[in-house]
């Protein structure tokens, strides 16, 4: 038996509290490629694995570092100085001299394609330059993957995991904003909108406010003019969008850096469509969570789940997991609030098997705990009954971690 613990918390959901917070870094923000990247890097490693030996060796590639570039900036259209840097890091198993695997190869080919797929003025073949600092893992943490006693492996580390749900409005419409300004439809009518997207929300009470930071691509903005006239019809358009979503008085802020009549000084122009070009450096860990927000009024865990590896290391496995079993409960139980859950691991001990397993729900007007449990423990049962299908989705990069 798991040890699961339940509590019942009397407490208002997070829409009925006073003040919310949140953020998300979007698409083409450097924490988030680095993320999205060195995911993609371990889902390509894991494919590699299962071809040469039929299971997924050690590996964590969620240590990287974006290093910005150097543009000159020009309305109509600026050049690029000096290429960004994205540097890969941690480790991985390089297999064997007569059936070794090229993890160099891998992780670079996983970049450039994360870039013609996502960014569209990026040609990672001219903006780009790659340098592998991916190092076999140690002897200990590689002979876990050599410990598998049954269905699953022991974890890499000892770590705790925490997921919610349900997301407040305000989470909600901080994520539907920025994946409608960075939508295929949205980019079709402004091609001007970079992806380098960034979305601070707060509710006041009853008001919505949003701040917003968005590159323009220059080639598309011929003067000062244009790019404060283009401005406002993006703004509008993200006003629109929210107002149509919600009943809440919203205001919508749009780069209020700017300052009209510095000329290029003086507005965010943008030559590929990331800060990283030029301004900003970015990282594994410093973005989003799991659920794609950065939601500063809820707990969270420390961990960093892109690039570990999917079936060991239960930073990854724990920090989806647990926002898995929180939408399951809220939503089986239908008569609860907020829902928590953590999950604690121990190093060497299978990742089936937690050290603890905590679950909080609240209700503004409390609940029974003795008849919530059984449900509880049978949600709970059941994920883990089935982690081995979960481990195979975070595996083949189905479950998005940024």
């Amino acid at each position: 038996m798991r040890k699961i613990t339940l509590e019942c918390i009397r407490s208002p959901k997070m829409g009925n509290r006073l003040v919310e917070v949140v953020e998300r870094k979007g698409l083409g923000h450097p924490d988030t490629i680095c993320d999205s990247i060195m995911n993609e890097v371990s889902v390509q490693l894991c494919k590699e694995y299962m071809k040469k030996f039929g299971a997924i060796l050690h590996h964590n590639t969620d240590k990287s570092l974006l290093v910005a570039g150097g543009v000159e900036h020009a309305f109509g259209g600026g050049k690029m100085l000096e290429p960004m840097k994205l540097i890969f890091g941690d480790r991985a198993s390089y297999g064997v001299k007569e059936n070794s695997v090229d993890v160099e190869s891998i992780a670079e080919q996983a970049a450039h394609g994360w870039f013609r797929k996502n960014m569209r003025f990026v040609d990672p073949n001219v903006h780009l330059r790659c340098q592998n600092e991916i190092k076999p893992g140690s002897a200990e943490l590689v002979d876990i993957f050599n410990r598998k006693a049954g269905k699953f492996l022991p974890a890499n580390d000892t770590s705790a995991a925490v997921g919610y749900a349900p997301m407040s409005e305000t989470e909600r419409l901080v994520l539907e904003l920025e994946k409608h300004y960075n939508s295929r439809e949205f980019k079709g009518r402004h091609p001007e909108s970079g992806e380098d997207i960034k979305v601070m929300g707060m509710r006041n009470r009853d008001a919505l406010s949003f701040t917003v930071a968005m590159g323009f691509i220059e080639r598309f903005v011929e003067s000062e003019d244009a790019y404060f006239k283009k401005k406002e019809e993006v703004r509008q358009a993200g006003l629109e969008f929210l107002r149509a979503k919600t009943g809440k008085k919203v205001a919508l802020d749009l780069n209020t850096l700017d300052v009209r009549g510095r000329g290029i000084n003086g507005v965010y122009l943008s030559l590929l469509g990331t800060s990283a070009e030029d301004g900003d450096c970015g990282q594994v860990g410093r973005g989003n969570r799991v659920n794609g927000l950065i939601p500063l009024n809820r707990p969270g865990s420390s961990e960093a789940a892109a690039g570990k590896n999917p079936v060991s290391h239960i930073g990854k496995i724990y920090n989806l997991l647990t926002y898995r079993i929180a939408e399951r409960i809220y939503g089986e139980l239908g008569n609860v609030g907020d829902t928590y859950v953590w999950l604690l691991s121990q190093i060497g001990k299978p990742v089936d098997q937690p050290h603890i397993i905590a679950v909080q729900c609240t209700h503004e007007n409390g609940l029974e705990e003795a008849s919530l449990k059984p449900k509880v423990d049978d949600i709970i049962e059941d994920e883990f009954d089935h982690l081995d299908r979960f481990i195979d989705d975070l595996a083949k990069g189905k479950l998005a971690v940024a």
